[in-house]
């Protein structure tokens, strides 16, 4: 297969999803069929309350949901092959991913910009809302824990010697990228700067940016102290309001990203480099790769693998967690939710291609030097281009550790918002409890100083241990999300059958992942010399599917009985 024919069919499908799919949910769901100001209006604070313009919430919400997850998701799949890959990738978008981001993003709109918690309590029980939320929390901090470590690393070397130029350089970038979102800010949501200019002026500061911090970066710090750094930086942005820092930072880098996307087109149209690659990599590999010994199951391993190029249980956090709240009409919830997923699943295929040609250039391992090395190749192999490898290579590095950065502290306010909804009672805001214990427990300062302490504790001292689990635990909070949000259309009345063969098949597939997670690690637990890692990845594993379980009757119950109730008043 040439990967170009590829692009053009994925992208013809996705466009098609987008157009008929997208819009036959609109009408299901009634989206934009009130007059009603949206909560970022209604509940207008200055700091989590606040409206934002389309292009602008756009970027923060692609920017949080993407970070490193369409590259390294199916970079890692690749080995059962490109065919079972890009299926995914397409009918998980379109069908999975696309229905959870949407529906979590409206069911948080209608319901005063809560998070799927909320919706939850209000839907199911409050018993119901408390295991979601420690659940999702726990997940947060895991992901807090593993980004924090990994912009840490990209930051600065183990040691001081181990520190190069270009750990200084993505730093200082990242660190003067951080600057110009505050000033660009500023001007935009306090003096009125017209839009247009003012992002022309900020693409202008990104170039700039890129060339001052690529030859002038004096900070050499180890990983360990930018690890603190990185946690003094999440605490505060995590409390500041949105228009300072998280919504003009995640607009501008979103140009990035399109940047990214653009050259990795050029590069697919230049070069069209064959997906298979001799022996190496073929269109399907087989239900099963690996030895006899140590085999790896196509099922459930792509479904738990490629997760934010299809459907991924963080994109629910973030659109009814911060999206929600930033909504400016309505309307503008089919574009921002369901057309930023399959934008994600374009840069998941554009991946593919890269990885086509990275394979046959013996580039095979490291997804920054598949995915980076794959883009830049191919454009470098254009007639007129062969010159811009090292350039395009650095950019690409660079755009990588800054959605990295954007989903850390979207993750770190995330679950300050789920640590403080866990101590309300249903319907209850933080300004509405008046005093006492939980008056400290609903306290965004202490919520955030919670968060970040247990999420930078957790990344220097081997969150690696649990990160097996990651997978499996974000699919299931895509599987609960699912679930979620169907339960409280089926309240309403509305259509709800479009999520009860994703979230069926999600609860199933994570599931059998921590089965054989269980069977695993308590084999390496039973051979004896095993640290805390597998003890830790058996009890959360148990602990989880416990969860599921109980979460799943209650809300099946819930299911019925609204629909008992819809087919009585039908007749």
């Amino acid at each position: 297969m040439n990967s170009l024919v590829l692009l053009l069919i994925c992208v013809g499908v996705i466009v098609c999803g987008y157009i008929f799919y997208g819009g036959w949910l609109c009408k299901q769901w009634g989206v934009g069929d009130t007059d009603e100001e949206t909560p970022a209006h209604a509940m207008e604070d200055g700091v989590d309350y606040v409206p934002a313009k389309a292009p602008v919430l756009m970027g923060h919400h692609f920017s949080s949901i993407a970070g490193a997850g369409p590259i390294t998701g199916p970079i890692n799949a690749a080995m059962f092959g490109w065919l079972p890959v890009t299926l995914w990738i397409l009918v998980g978008g379109i069908f999975f991913g696309g229905v959870h981001d949407f529906g979590a993003l409206f069911a948080s709109v209608r319901n005063k910009g809560q998070s799927i918690g909320e919706i939850i309590s209000a839907n199911v029980s409050r018993r119901a809302k408390k295991l979601f939320i420690i659940f999702a929390y726990l997940t947060l901090i895991l992901v807090v824990a593993a980004f924090a470590s990994i912009v840490a690393g990209t930051f600065g070397g183990a040691t001081l010697e181990e520190t190069t130029d270009a750990n200084a350089t993505v730093a200082m970038v990242s660190i003067l990228f951080i600057a110009v979102a505050i000033v660009f800010g500023f001007f935009v949501y306090r003096r009125n700067t017209n839009m247009v200019l003012s992002s022309i002026i900020g693409i202008a500061a990104i170039v700039v940016v890129m060339a001052v911090g690529m030859n002038f970066h004096p900070i050499y710090l180890t990983s360990n102290r930018w690890m603190i750094i990185v946690g003094i930086y999440i605490a505060i942005a995590s409390v500041t309001p949105v228009w300072i820092l998280l919504q003009p930072r995640d607009y501008l880098s979103s140009f990035l990203l399109y940047a990214m996307l653009i050259i990795a087109v050029v590069g697919v149209v230049g070069a069209h480099p064959a997906l298979v690659s001799g022996d190496s990599w073929t269109a399907f590999a087989g239900f099963s790769v690996g030895d006899v010994d140590s085999k790896t199951y196509l099922f459930p391993v792509l479904f738990t693998t490629v997760a934010c190029g299809a459907v991924s249980g963080f994109h629910s956090l973030v659109a009814s967690g911060t999206t929600a709240k930033q909504l400016d009409k309505e309307k503008q919830a089919k574009p921002i939710a369901y057309g930023g997923m399959l934008l994600e699943c374009v840069l998941a295929v554009l991946t593919l291609c890269a990885i086509g040609y990275a394979y046959q250039n013996g580039i095979t391992s490291g997804a920054t030097a598949i995915f980076g090395g794959g883009i830049a190749g191919m454009v470098a192999s254009i007639p007129g281009l062969a010159g811009s490898y090292n350039i395009i290579y650095t950019l690409l590095v660079l755009t990588y550790s800054a959605f990295c950065l954007t989903s850390l502290d979207t993750a770190t306010r995330l679950a300050r918002f789920m640590f403080q909804e866990f101590w309300l009672e249903p319907g209850e805001t933080p300004k509405d409890v008046k005093g006492g214990w939980r008056k400290v427990m609903v306290n965004p300062y202490f919520a955030t100083i919670v968060s970040v302490v247990l999420g930078v504790v957790l990344g220097l001292n081997g969150y690696e241990k649990i990160w097996g689990l990651f997978g499996a635990a974000n699919q299931l909070l895509a599987g609960i999300g699912l679930l979620a949000v169907a339960t409280w259309l089926g309240n309403r009345g509305k259509n709800n059958r479009m999520f009860y063969i994703p979230m069926a098949f999600m609860l199933v597939v994570t599931i059998c992942s921590l089965a054989l997670t269980i069977k695993s690690e308590g084999a390496l637990i039973a051979a004896g010399g095993a640290d805390w890692g597998p003890y830790a990845q058996v009890i959360i594993a148990i602990l989880l599917i416990v969860l599921a379980v109980v979460l799943v009757v209650e809300c099946v119950r819930t299911l019925a009985k609204a629909a008992k109730r819809n087919k009585a008043a039908a007749a």
